[in-house]
């Protein structure tokens, strides 16, 4: 694989794995669409107090201070990142937020909308941050589209994460795809607004270019859907962050759905997306990151999603490419 890729929209880089009942179904009657309404997750009172040994709740903006909540955009349908179980959304990001939470004295409360809207909500002031296994790149830094025009504000991000991708592809791996080069010809299926979405695109042009026959997209509002076009044979693949297709081609149908075609590449950064006017939010959140990288709780909550090769040292802002 060759381009520079990963989950989530407009530029280059990644995210994770899914669990079985989740993986193809499961995901598509969970995923809220549109505006973002609360889903199910954890709520909290109106107004916060400082909690008994919450170090950097000082350091947050006042209005969080008093509210005692961080709204969370998030897309609920890419486990183990983050999905809906028992009408609570659960998964890495809520894992990682509480423990960021313990630091900072508030709750994190996750509310799910469609992925390509995300940073509209952050923008809009619907949501606070944005926590979605959103790869932290330079265009969305920048709010500009995969062909360099401006489209909206762009975000700062706190990266707290890293992955690589992979294509998933039908088990026995029928049309034998090895790479994106083999793609040529043949129609994929991705998450529409994300990178992976982009990379494909890119790869259309590639075909193009080489004479090797065009590469057909189908995209869909979830991962989930691309996911059930492959198992149907409608698609020959689809490409996501390296753990994510892992963990699909593990569990899906026993192991019997998906399996995943060459190795995992272009590694990059997951960030925590803030609006890049609220310096001191953002600043909390970096403190808070470094916080539990120290203390350990950063280090048990990979270990409990089995994502321990997926960890960052210490907190950076805008370290995407």
């Amino acid at each position: 694989m060759t381009a520079s890729t990963t989950r989530r929209s407009t530029a280059a880089r990644s995210r994770i794995t899914a669990v079985a009942a989740i993986a193809v179904v499961g995901a598509l009657t969970l995923t809220a669409c549109g505006d973002q309404t609360n889903s199910g997750s954890d709520t909290a009172t109106s107004e916060g107090t400082k909690a008994t040994g919450a170090p950097l709740f000082d350091k947050l903006p006042e209005n969080i201070q008093k509210a005692g909540v961080i709204k969370v955009g998030t897309d609920a349908a890419y486990a183990p990142m983050e999905y809906e179980e028992g009408g609570k959304i659960v998964g890495i990001d809520p894992d990682i937020a509480a423990a960021l939470g313990k630091e900072l004295g508030v709750e994190f409360v996750f509310t799910s909308g469609t992925f390509d809207g995300l940073i509209s909500s952050l923008n809009t002031g619907r949501q606070d941050v944005v926590m979605s296994a959103m790869s932290d790149t330079k265009a969305r830094q920048e709010g500009l589209d995969d062909t360099g025009k401006k489209t909206g504000d762009g975000v700062d991000f706190v990266d707290y994460f890293t992955s690589g991708v992979s294509l998933l592809v039908k088990k026995g791996n029928p049309d034998n795809i090895k790479s994106l080069d083999d793609l040529c010809g043949k129609k994929v299926a991705v998450q529409r607004g994300t990178i992976y979405h982009d990379t494909f695109k890119a790869q259309a042009e590639t075909c193009k270019k080489d004479g090797k026959g065009a590469l057909t997209i189908e995209a869909f509002d979830t991962d989930a859907e691309a996911q059930t076009r492959v198992k149907s044979g409608g698609a020959v693949a689809d490409l996501n962050d390296y753990p994510v297709a892992a963990h699909i081609a593990k569990t899906a149908g026993g192991g019997n759905d998906f399996e995943v075609a060459g190795g995992q590449t272009d590694a990059g950064p997951f960030g925590i997306a803030v609006n890049k006017d609220n310096t001191q939010l953002r600043d909390a959140l970096k403190d808070a990151l470094n916080a539990i990288i120290e203390n350990g709780e950063y280090q048990k909550v990979l270990e409990k999603w089995d994502v321990t090769n997926s960890a960052v040292t210490e907190a950076t802002i805008n370290a995407g490419k």
